[in-house]
C-alpha cells in the first residue's frame, strides 16, 4: 500500500505541475495579447503591421507557449515517476519535441501570412493604375508559397533527425542518394519543371496577379498564381486552370504587361457615299460623352476598300481593358444610330445594272447566248 500511495503521489505531483505549467502559459498568453491590444487602442502606432501580427500569431502562440513550458519543465515534472525508467522521460520529451516543431512551423507560416496581408492592404489592385501593386503582390505571393514549402521541409527534417533510428537510416541511404535522386528526377520531371517555372515567373514576371491575358482563345484575368498552376478567370466567370510552365513554353497575349492602358477599335463597313468628315465628328462627340474614354487618343481612318464598301476604323484609348470593351460597344452603337438617322443612304448597298432593249432589238435567247460563247 505504501508503494501504491507513493506511486499515486508521484503521478499527482506530475499532473499538478503539468496543469500549473499549462495554465500559467495560457494566462501569460492571454495577459500579453489582451494588454497589447488594449495599449494599441490608445496608441495605434504600437499595433505592429496594422494589428495583423497579433491576429495571426495568437493561435500558434496559444499552442507554442504551453508546449515550450512543458518541454522545459519536463525533467522536473517527470522526475519522480521516471525514476529507474528513463525511457518514459525520453518518450514524453520526444512527443513534446515533435509538438514544439509543429508549433514553431505553424507560427512561421502564419508570419508569412502577416507579410502577405500587409502587402495586400498597402498595394491595392482596385485602382486604375495598379501595375506596381500587381507586380509586388505577385512576387510576395510566390515567395510566400516558396517559404511555406521550405518551412515544412525544415520542420520534417528537424523532426526526423531528432530520432536516432532515422539518422542511422539516413546514413545507410547516403551512398545510394545519387541514384535515388536521378530516379526521382525522371519520375517528377514535369513537377520539377513547373516548380522551376514558378521561380522564373516570380523573378521575371511575364504575368502578374490581375493581368489581362488571352490564352487558349479565351480573354480573362490572372486570378491566382501558385508554384505549379495558374488560374485565369474568364470574362463569363469560368475558370481556366493552366500549368505554370504554360506561360514559359507557349505564346500568349498579356494586355497589361507594361501598362493597364489599351487602345480599342471600332470597324464600320460603309457605302462609298458615306461622309467621312461627318462620321469623324460623330465619333468625337460620342467619345466626349462617354465616361470610359481617357481623353488621350482618338483617330478615324479609311483602312480598306472593296468593290462595294469602304472600311472605317475608329481608334480610341481607355484606362484598362474593361473600359475599352465598354467604350467600343458604346461608340459602335452611337455611330450606327447616327448613320441610320442622318445618312441611311451611306449604309452598305448592293448595286445592280439593269440592261434595257429598244423595240427593234431582239433579246437573245439562252440557246443563242450559249452558241455565241
Amino acid at each position: 500500500m505504501e508503494r501504491v500511495f507513493q506511486g499515486w503521489e508521484a503521478w499527482a505531483w506530475a499532473l499538478g505541475m503539468t496543469t500549473a505549467v499549462v495554465v500559467g502559459a495560457l494566462l501569460l498568453h492571454g495577459l500579453f495579447y489582451w494588454g497589447y491590444a488594449l495599449l494599441g487602442t490608445r496608441r495605434p502606432r504600437l499595433l505592429v503591421l496594422d494589428g495583423s501580427l497579433l491576429r495571426h500569431s495568437r493561435r500558434p502562440m496559444r499552442l507554442l507557449l504551453p508546449i515550450l513550458g512543458l518541454y522545459l519543465f519536463s525533467p522536473l515534472i517527470l522526475k519522480q515517476i521516471s525514476e529507474g525508467n528513463s525511457s518514459v522521460l525520453d518518450v514524453i520529451r520526444n512527443v513534446l519535441y515533435v509538438l514544439l516543431i509543429f508549433a514553431v512551423s505553424w507560427l512561421l507560416i502564419q508570419l508569412t501570412a502577416v507579410v502577405n496581408e500587409v502587402v495586400a492592404r498597402r498595394y491595392s489592385v482596385d485602382v486604375a493604375d495598379n501595375l506596381a501593386s500587381r507586380k509586388v503582390r505577385t512576387q510576395v505571393g510566390l515567395i510566400r508559397r516558396i517559404l511555406i514549402v521550405i518551412i515544412i521541409v525544415f520542420g520534417l527534417t528537424a523532426t526526423l533527425l531528432h530520432f536516432e533510428g532515422f539518422r542511422e537510416i539516413g546514413t545507410g541511404l547516403l551512398a545510394s542518394a545519387g541514384v535515388v535522386g536521378i530516379i526521382i528526377g525522371f519520375a517528377a520531371q514535369r513537377t520539377l519543371g513547373n516548380l522551376l517555372a514558378g521561380f522564373q515567373i516570380a523573378i521575371t514576371q511575364p504575368i502578374r496577379v490581375d493581368d489581362v491575358v488571352v490564352v487558349e482563345g479565351e480573354w480573362g484575368r490572372i486570378e491566382e498564381i501558385t508554384l505549379t498552376y495558374v488560374i485565369v478567370r474568364i470574362w463569363d466567370l469560368r475558370r481556366l486552370v493552366l500549368p505554370i510552365s504554360y506561360f514559359i513554353e507557349k505564346p500568349f497575349q498579356n494586355w497589361t504587361r507594361s501598362s493597364a492602358a489599351i487602345l480599342g477599335t471600332v470597324f464600320l463597313h460603309m457605302d462609298y457615299t458615306v461622309p467621312i468628315d461627318r462620321v469623324r465628328a460623330a465619333l468625337v462627340k460620342a467619345l466626349h460623352e462617354s465616361e470610359y474614354w481617357d481623353r488621350e487618343v482618338w483617330r478615324l481612318h479609311v483602312t480598306d476598300t472593296t468593290e462595294n464598301t469602304v472600311e472605317l476604323r475608329g481608334l480610341m484609348s481607355a484606362a484598362n481593358s474593361s473600359d475599352a470593351f465598354e467604350l467600343r460597344a458604346e461608340v459602335r452603337e452611337k455611330l450606327i444610330t447616327f448613320l441610320q438617322r442622318e445618312y441611311p443612304e451611306a449604309l452598305p448597298r448592293l448595286r445592280a445594272e439593269v440592261a434595257t432593249f429598244t423595240a427593234h432589238e431582239k433579246v437573245p435567247t439562252d440557246e443563242e447566248n450559249v452558241a455565241q460563247e
